[in-house]
């Protein structure tokens, strides 16, 4: 599966990071393309692109804090919410529900 994820936590340092490390770690254990933005303290990084969104087949939003720039995602179907500390703490958890 192609899986797109965003990462934010209100201090946008630690948190933010440790979620993208272990989702991008987690899901090509299990066979998928994952690609994180992160959005923190720095800013947007990684920022996904509109040809990373087309053909996407789920977004991972594991955020405790508002998105930015949400609408770029409205053509992905399965979209799914989850703390940050589930995709630090069980990421595997995360993918089984996609």
């Amino acid at each position: 599966m192609k899986i797109l994820a965003i990462t934010a936590c209100p201090t946008g340092i630690a948190h933010t990071y440790m979620a993208a490390e272990q989702l991008e770690r987690t899901g090509k254990q299990l066979g998928h393309s994952v690609k994180v933005e992160t959005q923190g303290a720095m800013g947007i990084e990684n920022r996904l692109t509109e040809t990373d969104v087309q053909g996407a087949d789920a977004l991972i939003l594991a955020s405790d804090v508002a998105v930015r720039d949400r609408e770029r995602f409205a053509g992905i179907a399965r979209v799914l919410e989850v703390p940050v500390q589930l995709a630090i703490k069980n990421p595997a958890e995360i993918f089984a529900r996609l």
